[in-house]
């Protein structure tokens, strides 16, 4: 099943309450740092919506990110695997190799996908998009090569600092991030003659590698701490090779399912109708969803560190989880039903008002899109503390076919625009993803509480004894 061990990653004391003011703590610098990350897409969006030919400019940025974001996507687990495995010397050099190995194949995938034969087949033939728009992607992708690396190291360091509960140096990265992302595409805006989607492509490129090399900076004084006693002995368990592939491939292989949909909508939405309207208004929808989407996406280490050794805290990390859905999709609802809608689209995001006919429908139906990625995060979290990561997989398999399905029928069938048939396919694949992964978490609680049930009685024995 994926597992290693249930030892606590970082126990509350016995008997202790979790407190809301104690996840808030923690949960913060981590909500904070997606936050920050989620700005620079919208950033990006809006800067090359303000340049020249922006419709195709915004397509071709758009599916270069998709393509960085599937071959980034086997080193996205890495935050969660170095929060939940790395506790002393021998474990942190065990999954440091691991991490260099990993985003050496990646870096390797990168440059695969830009041969000629490979990307023409690709972009040219499989997606059906037009030169204009295949030439703009192509030089995009070569200034993201550095990314997916860039990304691994970033996220392996973090979950370091996660562990050692420093979630605030976590979110003085993004900071420096979302800095660099502004000055390099304002700088290269002003003094270049690239196109946006260039220029939106070598700022994220930028400002990975300085949150890098930053978050490799802020994690000196824990990794010194590690490697003060290289006795195998100080590890709760002392990993191998096997052990961390067993534990971290399912989990990698749900980012790459769930992070192909990016690459695979963008394929519909070349078949779809208004493709290249489709494709332009897609980055900025996602950008506005991902801002709320963030506050979901940074539960899930939340979990892992505090549900306890027994999953005793599993309710109070419950109702926060009740409520930040509420306050996540209750705002980005707001947004939705009303003109700040337009608000965003055009003033922020510098969309045209065609743009913006195409954007409104899309984002009304993705309203319940952030309450269903905290929930998500929060049986992730859950699972992943109890070692059990292969029902991730499966959930993930029915979301992307779940996804599949929808845009097969939505376009091919009933002709449905593409960005609107993008919107529908990610809401029912997301349902059904939550769903498939209710009953491995009710059978996880249920094994918990016959176990905690059967200790209490051993106590209650012990003392009458």
């Amino acid at each position: 099943m994926g597992q290693i061990d249930d030892r606590p990653v970082m126990a509350i004391p016995a008997g202790q309450r979790l407190g809301t003011r104690r996840i808030t703590r923690l949960w913060a610098p981590l909500a904070a740092t997606w936050l920050m990350m989620s700005l620079e897409g919208p950033f990006l969006a809006a800067v090359i919506a303000r340049m020249p030919d922006p419709k195709f400019n915004l397509a071709a940025y758009g599916v270069a990110f998709a393509f960085a974001i599937i071959v980034e996507a086997p080193v996205i687990m890495l935050m969660s695997a170095s929060t939940a495995l790395v506790d002393c010397a021998h474990n942190y050099r065990k999954l440091r190799n691991f991490t260099v190995v990993l985003n050496i194949v990646i870096t390797v995938a990168m440059l695969v996908l830009l041969l000629g034969p490979v990307f023409d087949f690709i972009v040219r033939d499989l997606m059906n998009l037009p030169d204009r728009i295949a030439d703009l992607i192509h030089g995009a992708l070569i200034l993201l090569i550095p990314w997916p690396a860039a990304i691994g190291f970033r996220r392996f360091y973090q979950g370091l600092l996660i562990r050692d509960n420093l979630t605030r140096r976590v979110a003085y990265g993004p900071v420096i991030r979302l800095s660099s992302v502004v000055l390099s595409a304002l700088l290269l805006h002003l003094f270049t003659d690239l196109p946006g989607s260039h220029i939106g492509a070598a700022a994220l490129s930028v400002a990975v590698i300085l949150e890098s090399i930053a978050s490799r900076l802020m994690v000196r004084g824990t990794i010194r701490r590690l490697l003060k006693n290289d006795e195998t002995g100080e590890c709760e368990w002392v990993l191998s090779y096997g052990g961390i592939s067993n534990f971290y491939f399912p989990l990698a292989l749900t980012s790459v399912i769930s992070l192909a949909v990016h690459p695979v909508v963008t394929f519909f939405m070349g078949h779809a109708r208004y493709p290249v309207e489709s494709l332009a208004v897609l980055p900025v929808l996602n950008a506005l969803t991902f801002i709320f989407r963030s506050v979901g996406l940074s539960f899930q280490e939340v979990v892992i560190v505090l549900v306890g050794r027994g999953r005793e805290h599993l309710a109070e990390l419950a109702r926060f989880a009740f409520w930040l859905a509420v306050i996540a999709s209750g705002i980005f609802t707001l947004i939705a039903l009303t003109p700040l809608s337009r608000v965003w689209y055009e003033t922020i995001s510098g969309l045209s008002p065609e743009l913006t006919a195409f954007a409104l429908t899309p984002t009304r139906i993705l309203m319940l899109l952030p309450a269903l990625s905290v929930l998500l995060s929060f049986q992730r979290g859950f699972l992943v503390h109890a070692h059990i990561t292969r029902p991730i997989i499966w959930a993930t398999v029915v979301e992307m076919g779940g996804i599949v399905l929808v845009l097969l029928m939505t376009i091919h069938w009933f002709g449905v625009v593409g960005a609107t048939a993008a919107a529908i396919a990610f809401m029912v694949g997301r349902v059904g993803g939550n769903l498939f992964l209710v009953p491995p978490c009710l059978k996880t609680q249920r094994s918990d509480t016959a176990q905690n049930n059967t200790l209490s009685a051993q106590n209650e024995i012990q003392k009458e004894i």
